[in-house]
């Protein structure tokens, strides 16, 4: 059992991936150190359990990349995405950061693999884990161990006591009665509120009722909301996430990667009244597949099908729930609940506007469509080869931007802007300071990996100095 009543040179809170590389640094710089999770042993971990690569910068390619990664296109790729809404003085340097981060991840447990093939166009810039988040959860647990890091897990942090931009002690409910626990110095590394559906309906009204939560149950963002009303400052739209389209079929929570849909941009996709909404083929698939969550949340009933037939069935990463299967589009659309004229007619004038082209789904293509609103811009294929298959998808959401503001050593801001002296944080909690819209693959990692090291340091630095 750990005393509690003992002081600690610094709090953890959150028992995710910024949470653990907080952890193990402050750790190897002899800090004492407690980790608090509130989720049990066996869901230990947050979202990260559900990862399954890490975007970072690289000069070459090695055994796990198959070539170079450099700053001004990982750059590029993030302005992209974000359409320019992002500090990007925060992003350069988050990206700069993570030079090699690879080496340090594999002296600290990880182990990867050889990248995967598909739809995902990952090979090199991503590097695979082996076994997956888990395993990388599992690795760093027992890292920190090693360490000397002290665990406490079915341990929430109601609480922090904070007086004029300084943290004291924080409040955990361990067991049947809370506690205090008295740190020098706290890194929060707890995630956004993407589980907390009331607090989403406040932005998103009813139709958060219908949305998934890929990841944790328990984050909640209830130090999110410690932080703001303590006068910390936000950064980042609260209606803004992370935000994939899964399948329907998958459970309410913690349903991870393996419900998410990749056939997208290989078919189209219809919404309830059988019309397509948005150009499935607009990008390489890392670059789009996490907005889809948020065009299907826009959509009557927050409901979508994504539509492929044989030609494509083999493209793609198949997810943990098999197609809905027929042979013709009729018999799919009565499968689907969809209306059969409509969506026959919606095919048919698909296929009419498809204009030839040399298919390749590893890059952007010349296969688009012409006349059809909204258009396909890459790999638009006629649906006509039976059988054909159907998703259902619904958002899914796994972490939300709303954020508290940092600087480049995750001292976390006041309202004057003046920084903390002992709060950090990292991960989730601060990623809407990089990513005020959209998403490309793995960088939540790369943020969560990044921030935690330097949280870990600085707090620890701050603590025994």
């Amino acid at each position: 059992m750990i005393d509690l009543t003992q002081s600690f040179d610094v709090l953890i809170v959150g028992g995710g991936n910024a949470a653990l590389c907080a952890a193990m640094t402050a750790g190897r710089a002899g800090a004492k150190v407690l980790l608090v999770e509130s989720a049990p042993k066996h869901s230990r971990g947050g979202n990260s359990r559900h990862v399954r690569n890490i975007r970072y910068l690289h000069d070459r390619g090695n055994d796990y990349l198959t070539g170079s990664y450099l700053e001004e296109e990982f750059c590029d790729d993030l302005l992209h995405v974000t359409s320019g809404e992002t500090n990007e003085q925060l992003a350069r340097f988050t990206i700069r950061e993570s030079a090699d981060l690879g080496k340090w991840m594999e002296k600290h447990g990880c182990r990867f693999q050889p990248p995967l093939s598909g739809t995902l166009h990952l090979s090199r810039t991503n590097a695979f884990f082996l076994g997956g988040g888990k395993a990388l959860m599992n690795a760093y647990y027992a890292t920190a161990l090693q360490l000397g890091v002290e665990i406490a897990y079915d341990s929430e942090v109601r609480d922090l006591e904070i007086d004029d931009g300084k943290f004291s002690s924080a409040v955990v409910l361990s067991g049947d009665d809370p506690q205090e626990i008295r740190a020098k110095a706290v890194v929060v590394a707890s995630g956004g509120f993407e589980a907390n559906i009331p607090w989403l309906k406040e932005y998103w009204g009813d139709a958060a009722d219908n949305f998934i939560i890929r990841g944790t149950p328990y984050n909640k963002g209830r130090m999110l909301r410690v932080l703001l009303d303590n006068g910390v400052k936000s950064v980042g739209d609260p209606r803004q996430c992370h935000a994939v389209a899964v399948d329907a079929r998958a459970p309410k929570f913690d349903g991870g990667i393996v419900t998410r849909v990749d056939s997208i941009p290989l078919g189209i996709v219809v919404n309830k009244n059988a019309q397509r909404f948005y150009d499935e083929g607009e990008d390489i698939w890392p670059k789009r597949y996490a907005i889809w969550g948020r065009v299907v949340a826009e959509q009557p009933d927050q409901i979508a099908y994504s539509i492929i037939d044989s030609k494509s069935i083999d493209k793609f990463v198949s997810p943990a729930f098999p197609p809905i299967e027929a042979d013709s589009i009729r018999k799919l659309a009565a499968k689907l609940g969809l209306d059969p004229s409509a969506f026959e007619e919606t095919v048919v004038e698909f296929n009419k506007c498809v204009r030839p082209g040399t298919f390749d789904p590893l890059v952007l293509d010349d296969c688009t469509t012409e006349g059809l609103e909204p258009q396909k811009s890459h790999w638009a294929l006629p649906l006509d080869s039976s059988p054909f298959y159907g998703y259902p998808l619904r958002p899914g959401i796994t972490f939300t931007y709303l954020s508290v503001t940092v600087n480049k050593q995750t001292q976390v801001l006041m309202q004057d802007n003046q920084p903390s002296t002992n709060i950090f944080a990292a991960g989730e909690i601060m990623s809407g300071n990089i990513l005020g819209q959209g998403y490309i693959a793995g960088f939540g990692m790369t943020i969560g990996t990044v921030f935690g090291r330097i949280a870990g340091r600085e707090a620890a630095h701050y603590a025994i100095k």
